[in-house]
């Protein structure tokens, strides 16, 4: 097992990483000061899957809030009915509320963990592996509007993070490889050491072995947690965690989620790689080495289906990044070399937008 911890200045958290990490639960809500009842907030599928496996550690059995299972539950209509369930259960703020699932049950259910009573404390168990080497750490929680996505959101950190290597044994392949997209991005921006060590190891990723998973996650874990402590709040340092984001969360909204996040921030990757290179930002080479590993682990490099780029262009412009009325992109000027760039034009998003359009 591995332990990467989020050192922030008020309040820090770990993140425990490894096969058989459930079983921590009781221990470690021993030693953070307790709670009186524990509320487990997680989809049907999930909760079919892994909940008595879970929750097996703990001495009472908690409250299970289920929810339907995919994107659409991230609405306010969800949280209210979750807020409905936690007040029949006698839910309150010296209580816990532990996220077992995806990046779904993270957001929704950290968002009502922030915003019940004023906030509760809450501890994410993830089980797909985009959670797990994004979604669960750093505190962001939100649920989505008809304008975009994650638009209604509290930033509430967890108490701690459990990441269960065996929980991700059910997780289908394509999702697998989704949760992918997240770690070339953290290598792309923080550690070219990392891409590397994806390459070296393509097979290995891919196939899920056990080894390779834990460094894995541990590896990305480490980069979101030394740029979360920086920057808690994303007032500056964090938004290159955006790399990739500003295009794929256009086309994740523009697609009607019929792509997956890790999909669609792929495809973004490649677009803002190719805005850069248009810039004389980003050279042939590295970008050439990123659309590779991104081919490699069966990630999507075309579109599904064709976008009209005013739409796309149109869209990033509801995206949550915007400040002062500029979209905001992370684009590179090598690896490991992100910069926050606000004045990429419509004609210069049409002409990216290109290389991921169906051929």
């Amino acid at each position: 097992m591995r332990i990467v911890n989020v050192e922030l200045p008020e309040r820090g958290y770990p993140i425990h990483i490894g096969a058989g990490t459930r079983r921590e639960l009781a221990a470690l809500v021993h030693d953070l000061g307790g709670a009186p009842r524990v509320a487990v907030i997680a989809d049907q599928r999930v909760a079919d899957l892994h909940l008595d496996r879970a929750v097996e550690a703990l001495e009472t059995r908690p409250t299970v809030l289920r929810f339907p299972a995919g994107e659409a539950s991230k609405s306010l209509h969800r949280a209210e009915r979750l807020y409905a369930e936690l007040a029949n259960a006698g839910i309150a703020r010296r209580d816990l509320i532990v996220t077992l699932g995806g990046g779904v049950a993270g957001d929704l259910g950290g968002f009502v963990a922030a915003t019940w009573m004023r906030g509760v404390r809450f501890l994410q168990m993830p089980t797909t592996l985009l959670a797990a080497i994004d979604a669960s750490i750093g505190g962001k929680t939100g649920v989505n509007h008809p304008a975009g996505k994650n638009l209604i959101g509290a930033f509430h950190q967890p108490i701690a993070v459990l990441v269960d290597i065996d929980f991700l044994e059910t997780l289908p392949q394509r999702d697998h490889v989704a949760g992918l997209a997240e770690s070339v991005k953290h290598a792309v921006i923080r550690d070219p050491a990392l891409l590397e060590w994806h390459e070296q190891h393509t097979e290995g990723i891919v196939a899920r072995e056990p080894e390779v998973l834990e460094e894995l996650i541990a590896r990305s874990c480490a980069i979101k947690a030394d740029v979360v402590a920086r920057d808690e709040r994303e007032d500056d340092l964090r938004m290159i965690l955006n790399h990739g984001h500003t295009i794929g969360h256009a086309l994740e909204h523009l697609l009607s989620y019929e792509l997956r996040h890790g999909e669609c921030v792929a495809l973004g990757m490649l677009v803002e790689n190719e805005l850069a290179r248009m810039r004389g930002m980003l050279a042939d080479g590295p970008g050439e080495r990123i659309a590779a590993i991104i081919e490699r682990l069966g990630l999507p490099t075309r579109l599904p289906r064709a976008l009209a780029a005013d739409e796309v262009a149109e869209t990033c412009g509801l995206d949550k990044k915007v400040r002062g009325g500029a979209v905001n992109f992370v684009l590179l000027r090598g690896l490991g070399a992100p910069e926050r760039i606000a004045d990429i034009s419509d004609e210069e998003i049409a002409e990216a937008l290109r290389v991921v359009q169906p051929r």
